[in-house]
């Protein structure tokens, strides 16, 4: 035989009970699907696209097919493939045959001719269906089984000719009752089942078409005793003969039990006083299947069984592996389930906290939770105010998230969902505040509201730090709530008070400090004042001394301006940056007047109004005195001059003083028969009255009277006896001044 066929049985297994559920590996379908399969060439999928065409009828080719991902089957109690095959050629020679297999060294480049496409020094699983007999030449039909390692480098230590007893099976020739060359398909049954008497040993039962060919213990020989896992697949090749190997219909059947999940990890808390942890490992079980009655569970550790799975204890970090065996099933367990234990000794980290003292505060808000005392998920804290408390388990703080504290510390206990538990402290500490200060602010008084100035309140150096931001408000409860604040701070118009300004600094902290305004009032001169003057005379206007600058409306820039003539006058007085306008008037003296006069016999008083007081007066303009009366005056014509406090030119007036009549004998004699007062009548509104001693009016003449009195009253004669009289007038001046002369007379009339 030219060369050999090897199959390969590798994989986990059809379970023979009913109420399992296998895992399958296939070639099967049109068109036939490769996915997670490779092929090594000239493998291809055949002209009709439902088998899988390992050679072409042509010499010297080799080609193989194999699944990509490695299978264990240490932990399958049995298996089974199933497939396919055709070997069909033009020429009356056929060769070499197939192989099926499950090796640790699958091919890469098949050899050609009597190995059956399958690697030299190949370990593992091998069946091949031979057509070539390498010792007679002829064609046959033999299925050789090797496991073990075969060497495959001649035509003489191939699979064909590898006998160890207990690893190896030849099958007589069946050329003539079951050939394998022909056009159509032999369908092929491999299983095989843990001998539990014989260990590393499976029972495999070969059958194509219904009929068994081999049915026997196959022991692990040589290297493939010791192999952990392998890959199944097919090969085939052609020597001087050579035929279309083709397969299809490929099923490997497993039934390794599906995981939840392939891995549970775990810390655990060691014993402080011993170093060991301790872990139930059925505690598991539910993590990697969802019904874990339904299966059994063994625990190991470096291949050692763990007799006590549920008090299992352990001082480093663990990896137990775990094989999980499905009671209802006879196939595959999985092995691959792992319980990966983590001791980690617990500790927390001591932590400081810090927090807004806004304003000044003596204390502030803290979030205890914020402080990462441990990375460790899922933990519990609780927090005590001492150290004491903590180890007691009393006075626990029961508002973490707002403890309301002065600077300090505080102290936590963590426990981690394993159950371990440290302590750290947490110092409370304040954010540094701005650095700031109280400020004062001065500005100039506004003219037109002279109790308010015009301040830039953002000018206040209140603090100097950078990074810090600045809000102003009218009062310290609207600057600690943040309401009605000042929105145009650089032109604040303000009396005299006290603002508020709240720094922020780049910690987001706030401290409110005062800002003091004071308007700088306006400062006028306190002698400068207005002045009165004679009409024609000119005076000095000074601001006096102490002001920082003058500007007069005449332009001087003196203290003061000498030769002033009577008007209206300012000066802007500087005092430091301000400035004060102050109006000054200079104003004519209003001379007095003599507003009215009292003649009495030759006394005169002059009654004077009008200017300043104290008044002088004078008969001739020369002589003055300080009393008003004037007594002894002649009769007829006077001049009476007054001036006042400016002494500027006197007013004058010109009095009469009349003729002194003090008695009448109305008898018709012509003498002294009446009163007569005619030479004043020049004088305007010249009235003469008559009263008796009672103040009654007895008689009053005027113009229409001639200004005379002959002693009757109503056209009769009065009583013999004294009246008294009045004669007003007013004087022929400017002022029109009034003037009043009393007398008396004795009126003697025959009775």
């Amino acid at each position: 035989m030219n060369k050999k066929l090897l199959f390969y049985f590798t994989l986990f297994v059809l379970c023979i009970s009913g109420n399992f559920s296998a895992q399958t590996y296939q070639l099967t379908g049109n068109p036939i699907g490769t996915a997670g399969w490779t092929m090594v060439a000239p493998t291809a999928v055949g002209a009709g696209n439902d088998f899988i065409q390992l050679t072409p009828d042509t010499n010297n080719q080799s080609g193989s097919i194999r699944l990509n991902d490695p299978i264990n089957l240490k932990y399958c109690d049995k298996w089974k493939v199933e497939f396919d095959f055709r070997m069909d050629s033009n020429q009356t020679a056929n060769g070499d045959g197939l192989a099926f297999w499950y090796l640790a060294n699958p091919p890469v480049a098949s050899v050609l001719g009597s190995g059956l496409g399958v690697s030299q020094n190949a370990v593992g699983l091998i069946v091949g269906f031979d057509t070539y007999n390498n010792t007679t030449t002829a064609v046959m039909s033999k299925v050789h089984v090797a496991y073990g390692q075969v060497a495959n480098t001649t035509d003489n230590n191939n699979v064909e000719f590898f006998n160890t007893a207990g690893s190896s099976f030849h099958s007589p020739d069946m050329n003539t009752t079951l050939p394998f060359q022909g056009t159509t398909y032999k369908h092929v049954e491999v299983t095989a089942e843990v001998n539990t008497s014989i260990p590393n040993t499976w029972n495999i039962k070969i059958m194509i078409d219904g009929t068994q060919i081999c049915n026997q213990p196959f022991t692990a020989s040589g290297a493939a005793a010791t192999m952990t896992q392998g890959y199944f697949g097919f090969s085939a090749s052609t020597g001087g003969n050579r035929s279309r190997h083709s397969i299809k219909n490929v099923k490997i059947y497993t039934d390794k039990v599906s995981l939840l999940q392939p891995t549970a990890t775990q810390t655990f808390c060691p014993n402080p006083s011993t170093g060991f942890g301790t872990v139930n490992l059925t505690s598991f079980n539910s993590q990697f299947v969802a019904n874990p009655a339904n299966y059994t569970f063994t625990y190991m550790v470096g291949g050692t069984p763990i007799t006590t799975p549920t008090n299992y204890q352990f001082n480093a970090n663990t990896t137990v592996n775990v094989i999980i065996r499905d009671n209802s099933a006879v196939l595959c367990d999985n092995p691959d389930g792992k319980i990966i234990l983590t001791l980690s000794p617990f500790t927390a980290t001591n932590r400081t906290l810090s927090e807004c003292n806004n304003n000044g505060a003596s204390t502030a808000t803290f979030n205890l939770s914020t402080a990462d005392v441990t990375t460790v998920a899922g933990v519990t804290k609780k927090y005590y105010r001492t150290l004491a408390d903590l180890n007691a388990g009393t006075n626990e703080i029961l508002n973490p998230t707002a403890y309301v504290s002065a600077p300090g510390k505080v102290y936590v206990k963590v426990t981690t969902p394993q159950g371990c538990t440290g302590n750290a402290e947490i110092t409370l500490v304040f954010y540094l505040l701005p650095v700031s200060t109280d400020a004062i602010l001065e500005s100039c008084f506004i003219a037109t509201a002279p109790n308010t100035a015009l301040f830039d309140l953002t000018s206040a150096n209140v603090s100097s730090e950078a990074g810090i931001t600045k809000k102003f408000y009218t009062s310290l409860a609207n600057a600690l709530s943040g309401t009605n604040e000042i929105v145009v701070p650089i032109t604040h118009t303000s009396p005299s008070t006290d603002v508020y300004v709240k720094i922020t600094g780049t910690n987001s902290c706030f401290i409110i400090k005062k800002i003091t305004l004071k308007v700088i009032p306006s400062v006028k001169s306190s002698i400068l004042k207005d002045k009165i003057i004679c009409i024609n005379d000119s005076t000095t206007l000074d601001a006096g001394p102490g002001f920082d600058g003058y500007e007069w409306s005449t332009g001087a820039t003196t203290s003061s301006i000498i030769n002033v003539p009577v008007g209206s006058y300012w000066v802007r007085l500087k005092t430091g940056n301000c400035y004060t306008l102050q109006a000054v008037t200079v104003k004519l003296a209003t001379n007095p007047v003599i507003s009215s006069i009292d003649i009495t016999n030759n006394t005169i008083t002059v009654n004077a109004s009008g200017g300043v007081a104290p008044y002088k007066y004078s008969l001739d303009g020369t002589n003055w005195q300080d009393s008003n009366i004037f007594t002894g005056l002649p009769r007829g014509e006077n001049k009476i001059f007054v001036k006042d406090f400016y002494n500027c030119e006197p007013t004058h007036i010109q009095v009469t003083v009349p003729n002194l009549i003090n008695a009448i004998t109305p008898n018709g004699d012509n003498v002294n028969d009446y009163i007569d007062y005619s030479a004043l009548a020049y004088k305007k509104n010249l009235v003469f009255t008559v009263y008796d001693r009672y103040g009654n009016m007895k008689y009053q003449a005027d113009k229409l009277r001639n200004y005379t009195w002959d002693g009757t009253s109503g056209g009769k004669k009065l009583a013999t006896g004294t009246y008294w009289y009045t004669i007003t007038w007013i004087e022929n001046d400017k002022n029109n001044t009034p003037t009043n002369y009393n007398g008396w007379v004795l009126v003697k009339n025959r009775e």
